[in-house]
């Protein structure tokens, strides 16, 4: 019962460490990760919308510087001037010159007839009127076209401003090279995955990402409706989740988009969690391994605490009890002594009177003569009893003597002989002969042998042996004691236990379980050690060492 109680008290006390050293190790180790992952999220998400909205302000001034030096030179020139083309390619050259942006410059008339063309290919004479950007140009005064391929069938986007010029409207219209357009999508930096690309409004590719897709391509793009500076978002696109940071430029309804993979901006996150892991096992080892150590310790010490007041309490009741008996058994002994003593006397009167010669020619003079012999045989063996008594009843007061551990062994075993031969048991001694006498209290000592082989003698229960050894163990400076017997034995769960105050394994009402225990306090006390050797069906051994000097 009280080792159920110890084994729930020290799983109680596990619980509660490990309870009040786990909630604030893991609400510390788990608040400091979200503040971190929290913190550093906001760190990349800033700084891709700081990336987009630099290049944003690029692209911008870009587009911004094309459209200003169309509109100045339109602004600048005549209509008749520029449709000389001898004219518009010296002109053409000086924006070459500022700029390696343009592919060719036109002049349309307000027909949409192309009348003056400067660059790689023959568009002179081409009829825009039913283009729609030419409509838009005319109308609005400045057009940025989508990325197409044209008359030219090469990528490129237009710029076309208009200007009225009297009672006409002319249009200057350039076309820029995408190239150098995507080179310029594409300078940002970033990882080894990310890309930068531009959108039209209905999702076509305006430039060439570094992977995966073509010019022209129409991505699986969310429907972004134009907003305000800058956006990031964790978006699964085709099956690939990503953190794309959107704007919309100022001068063109183009999204330009950065894309980055969240595995290589989450990288420190991914090696500070595994980090926080590491460490919340390794603490979580420790607590749980101190749990168990302080909580084992704690319950060994009440284990001892109990042992000690168990041992005590019941030495305070041994002791008042072998005092009472030591008294009884003097009282005992001297009252015996008196009669066997007539008797003695007696009996040599008896034997006195069988040496005359009359008796002697009596028949029956032999048995005379035994029942005299068995007489004296028997008061001497009566008063060797009384002598025991005698000597018993001395050693109640504790004392500290010089002792033959041997002679000892002997005087306890002869308590036991009656028992033991009626049950069928033989006591076998393997004494060493030189053993070297020690300091020490017989009675304490003559009460753990007397409990120990009296154990031994239970365990057989019948027919069988107990074997006492001693052996002087030079290396230690102790003698060694071993009680073996042939009993049934113990497994190694009730071995564990077996020195536990109340732990038994005799039936319910034939032992205490007080007596091992108080066996081996007595044996701590007198600077010895004491440990027990068990297997179920093979006996028991106890080994007692004790010190040879007090």
């Amino acid at each position: 019962m009280i080792q159920d109680e110890l084994s729930k008290l020290r799983l109680k006390l596990i619980a509660i460490t490990l309870a009040f050293s786990f909630i604030p190790l893991f609400s510390l180790g788990l608040g400091l990760y979200n503040r971190f992952y929290e913190t550093y999220l906001d760190k990349v998400y800033e700084s891709l919308s700081n990336l987009v909205e630099n290049k944003k302000v690029t692209i911008d001034l870009y587009l911004a510087e094309r459209v200003a030096q169309l509109s100045n030179l339109a602004l600048t020139e005549s209509y008749g001037e520029l449709s000389r083309e001898s004219y518009l390619e010296h002109i053409f050259g000086v924006l070459q010159m500022h700029s390696k942006s343009f592919l060719d410059l036109q002049v349309i008339d307000q027909n949409g007839i192309c009348t003056a063309y400067v660059g790689p290919y023959k568009l002179k004479g081409i009829d825009y009127s039913r283009e729609e950007w030419f409509h838009k140009v005319m109308a609005r005064g400045i057009h940025v076209s989508d990325v197409f391929l044209g008359f030219r069938k090469y990528p490129h986007f237009n710029i076309a401003v208009s200007r009225r010029e009297g009672d006409k409207t002319w249009v200057l219209r350039a076309a820029i090279d995408s190239d150098i357009f995507d080179s310029l999508v594409r300078s940002i930096h970033l990882g080894k995955t990310g890309d930068a690309f531009i959108l039209a409004a209905d999702h076509v590719l305006q430039t060439k990402p570094r992977f995966g897709h073509a010019m022209f391509d129409t991505l699986d793009f969310p429907n972004i409706p134009r907003f305000s500076g800058t956006r990031v978002e964790s978006l699964t696109i085709e099956g690939q989740t990503s953190l794309y940071a959107m704007t919309w430029l100022n001068h063109k309804d183009w999204l330009l988009v950065v894309k980055d993979d969240p595995r290589e901006e989450m990288l420190p996150i991914m090696r500070a969690r595994w980090l926080l892991i590491l460490l919340l096992a390794g603490g979580t080892l420790l607590i749980v391994g101190g749990a168990v150590w302080v909580a084992g310790g704690t319950v060994r010490a009440l284990v001892r605490a109990e042992r000690e007041k168990a041992a005590l309490d019941a030495s305070l009741t041994q002791s008042s009890k072998m005092a009472a008996l030591g008294k009884l058994a003097a009282g005992v002994a001297h009252e015996v002594n008196n009669p066997l003593a007539i008797i003695m006397e007696k009996a040599g009167w008896m034997r006195d009177l069988l040496s005359e010669e009359d008796i002697k020619a009596s028949p029956n003079f032999q048995e005379f003569e035994d029942a005299v012999s068995k007489i004296e045989f028997h008061v001497r063996r009566a008063k060797d009893v009384t002598h025991r008594l005698l000597g018993f009843a001395r050693r109640m007061e504790p004392t500290q003597e010089d002792l033959d551990v041997n002679l000892l062994l002997d005087q306890t075993r002869s308590f036991l002989e009656n028992e033991a031969s009626f049950r069928g048991i033989t006591f076998i001694n393997d004494y060493q002969k030189d053993l070297p006498r020690i300091e020490s209290d017989a009675s304490q000592l003559q009460q753990v042998f007397l409990n120990i082989m009296d154990n031994a003698i239970d365990a057989i229960d019948k027919n069988g042996t107990i074997t006492v050894t001693t052996r002087h163990l030079p290396d230690s400076g102790e003698v060694d004691i071993a009680i073996a017997d042939t009993g049934k034995g113990m497994g190694k769960e009730a071995l564990e236990k077996i020195f536990d105050p109340f732990f038994t394994t005799k039936k319910v009402g034939e032992g205490t379980g007080l007596g091992l225990t108080i066996s081996y306090s007595i044996i701590e006390k007198l600077g010895g050690h004491i440990h027990v050797t068990s297997k179920e069906g093979q006996g028991t051994t106890f080994h007692i060492a004790l010190p040879i000097g007090a």
